[in-house]
Order: structure tokens, then sequence, then C-alpha cells
């Protein structure tokens, strides 16, 4: 049985094992639901978790062990020739028995390989009928120990509790953890590149080109390093699309949550939110083959040199894109606003338009500043449409029509294809993702003093 299936057939055991864990509380209290502990609800769902945790954490340990374990029981039986060779040959050996068992190649394969892809296949076909069995089992095991254990007086809802605690507690844990994982990843190797590479002329270097060469006399054999043109392009990419973000996210904002009839909100509001469902390579083309050429052309006719690729296709393009994210914040941030202030302010004399502007908006502050500090994360983070409408140039202007690029899209460009962890182009790239890392930080600190800041005004 597959996994997949396997995980099916085990939901449904659980769902079956909740209706029964209810139903035993109700006839365990002769249909009155007021003599039990806890509501009917709570024993079938403390049914259900002793039917499917125990079976599903046996069913994760079995599939992350069972690859290792198949693959020493199949190196065990091989010839002695095969299973005395270097650990390097090996690996390769495996790794062509699993070939051989994934692409069903037998042409031109060693016999002593293909007797091990079978007996690999025997193996895995036997683990996984084992796998089934023992993971149905336990679930059956689990159920009914769980039901003949429910009385009047069990504490179904604490046992609960307990357990949806714990499951809390463990995702948040390996939550933190991985976000650990990977600052102190991208921290180790950025330090790397900078014992290659000074960190001033990284931070202060006026010229990015991470192309080293192999032979000294190549031209570009040093390679440059420095980091602020892609600094500027991100940030000139991103301006132009918060210039365009912000007003009419909070514009759209504004109107939805104040001005506009309840008919109207309700279908205008699903229609903008479309936009931050559409992929991203969709506004990359959008932007390459419309925008780009628009701005090309209008800008030829009126005399300017505009780029075949440039920065203000780009920053439009991820306006629009980014629009949603604030106009949907600032709308439920809005809508927050207590009633009172609305008709104090009312009450006073003050117009519709004064009360948003001198009332709504201050007290919505907090979340329309978390809002914008957001959608800043997500325009800096973008690529694909810088990748499609501004091109990999990593010029240092402030020109809107030039082409340039961002920091994500050197990220992405450095690490195509095969590279080599030990040198200063590949190790570039980690340097790039802190300096990412470290702007986004600090924007979400700036986000929470702002937040905390108003808070206190006007709670």
């Amino acid at each position: 049985m597959q996994p997949a299936l396997l995980a099916l057939v085990l939901l449904v055991l659980t769902s079956i094992g909740y209706y029964l864990g209810r139903g035993r509380s109700l006839r365990v209290a002769n249909g009155s639901a007021r003599v039990l502990h806890s509501l009917p609800s709570y024993y079938g769902f403390y049914t259900a978790l002793w039917c499917g945790i125990p079976a599903l954490l046996l069913l994760a340990a079995w599939l992350l062990l069972e690859p290792a374990i198949v693959t020493r029981l199949v190196v065990a039986d091989l010839p002695s020739e095969m299973r005395e060779l270097p650990e390097a040959r090996r690996d390769l050996l495996v790794n062509d028995i699993e070939n051989v068992l994934k692409d069903n190649i037998t042409r031109d394969a060693d016999p002593g390989v293909l007797a091990a892809a079978e007996r690999y296949r025997h193996l895995q076909g036997l683990s996984a009928a084992a796998l089934a069995v023992a993971v149905l089992s336990l679930a059956l095991v689990g159920g009914t120990v769980a039901l003949r254990s429910i009385r009047v007086d069990l504490r179904a809802r604490n046992r609960v509790e307990v357990v949806i605690r714990v499951l809390l507690i463990t995702g948040s844990t390996i939550a933190i953890f991985t976000t650990i994982g990977i600052v102190l990843s991208v921290l180790f190797e950025a330090i790397r590149f900078f014992q290659k590479v000074p960190i001033t002329e990284f931070l202060f270097g006026l010229k990015w080109s991470p192309q080293v060469a192999i032979r000294a006399d190549q031209v570009g054999g040093s390679g440059a390093f420095g980091a602020v043109p892609l600094f500027t392009g991100t940030l000139l990419i991103s301006g132009i699309a918060m210039a365009v973000a912000v007003p009419i996210g909070l514009m759209s904002a504004i109107y939805l949550s104040e001005y506009a009839s309840r008919g109207f909100r309700t279908i205008a509001k699903p229609v903008l939110e479309v936009l931050a469902g559409i992929p991203t390579v969709v506004y990359g083309f959008f932007a390459a083959l419309v925008v780009a050429p628009l701005i090309r052309d209008t800008g030829t006719a009126i005399g300017l040199d505009v780029s075949s690729e440039s920065a203000l296709a780009a920053g439009l393009v991820m306006g629009i894109m980014i629009i949603p994210f604030v106009s949907s914040l600032a709308d439920d941030v809005i809508n927050a606003v207590p009633q009172a202030l609305r008709d104090g302010s009312y009450g006073i004399g003050a117009t519709r338009s004064e009360t948003i502007r001198q009332v709504v908006i201050p007290a919505a502050l907090p979340g329309i500043v978390g809002g914008v500090l957001l959608a800043v994360s997500r325009a800096i983070g973008e690529t694909m449409i810088v990748v499609m409408a501004a091109g990999l140039a990593a010029n240092l202007t402030m020109n809107p029509l030039e082409a340039v690029t961002t920091v994500t899209v050197q990220i992405v460009t450095v690490l195509v294809g095969d590279q080599e962890f030990d040198s200063a182009k590949t190790l570039s790239a980690f340097a790039l993702g802190l300096v990412l890392f470290v702007l986004t930080l600090v924007l979400n600190i700036i986000a929470l003093h702002m937040v905390r800041k108003y808070r206190e005004q006007y709670e």
C-alpha cells in the first residue's frame, strides 16, 4: 500500500474513531450528556487522537528509516567483491541499483546489479506490506483502548487539551529551530565569503562582477563584489513599486471601508484580492511583453532613451502585484477601528472626510504601517518580475529608464548550475542573503515599534 493511500485510510479510521468515541460517551452516560465530565465531542477527539497520533508517528518513523535499512540489507547481500569495494565506489554501485529499480533499465546492466535491484524491490514490497499492517493495527489498538477507557468521570477535555498543547509547542519549537538553522547556515557561509572578500569592499564597492575567471590573465580574473549597485537597484524598484501600491491600496481600502455600499464591497474586495493569487511569473510575462515595450515606445516617441528592460517597468508591475497586500490589510485595520470613535467625531460636527483624516486613519495607523512594511518586504524579495522586466545588469544608477538588477536576482544567478562552494562567487549569494535577512529584520522591528507606539496612544 502506498504511503499516501495508507495515510488516507488512517484519516478515515480516525474519523470513525471520533464518532465511535462520541457515541460511546453518550451510551455510558445513558444518553444524558450532563453527567459527563466533558462534552461528548471531547470523548470523540480523545478516541481519534489515540487512533491517529501513534499510527502517524510510526508511519513517519518508518518512512524516515526505511531507505537506509533496505539499502543496508541489499548491500549486505551483495557478492563479496562488490561488498568490499571502497566506500565511494560502493555508493556509486548503490546509485546504479536505485537507477535500475527506478527507471527499469536492464540493458547493459551488470548481473549483480540486476540481482541487487530485484532484492531491493522485494524488500520494498515486504516493507510496504509490513508498514500497512503495523500502522493499521496500531490505529485499531489505540482506538480500542481509548474506547474501553471512556467513563463518566474521564477527563477527556483535559487530556485532549494537553495533547493539543504539546502539538502546538512542538510545532512552534520546530519553526524556531528551523529559523535558527537557516540563519546560522547563511551566517556561516557569509563569514567564509568575508574571509575571501573584505566586508568593506562588499558593502561599499561600486562594481558587481562575480564572474571569477579560470586563468589569472583572463579579463575579470579577480572579480568584483561591490554590492552597492544591487542595493541601489533593489531600493529603486521597490520604491517605484511602493509609490504605486501604497496610494492606490490605501485609497481603495478607505473607499471600501468608509464609502462603498455593502453590496459593492462584497463584490469589489474579492475581485481586488484576486491580484494576490496571480503567479508572479504571469506578472513577469505581462511586464516583459506589455509594460516594458509600452514604456520604451512612449519614451522613444517623446525623445527619451529608454532601455528595453527598465526599473520602471518592473516597479510598476510589482506595484500592481502588491496592491492587494496593502489594501486588504489596511481595510481590515480600518474596519477594526471602534465605531464609537466615528460617532463621537460626527457628534461634534465633523464631516465624513474629516473623521477619516483626523480620527480613523490615526487610530488605524499602526496596522497600516505594518501592512506597508510587509508590502516593502514582499517587494524586496521579488525575483521573477525583475528577471523578466528589469534584466540582470548590475548598473549603479537611479534612472528608472535603465536596466538594473536586485539582490534576489543575483542570488539566483550566482547559484544557477553546478557551483563550487569554496569560490567567492558562490559564497557571495550567502552574503547577499544575510543582508536581505538583516534588512527585513530591521523593517519588522520598525513595524513593531510603530504599532506599540500608536497603540498606547489610542487604546
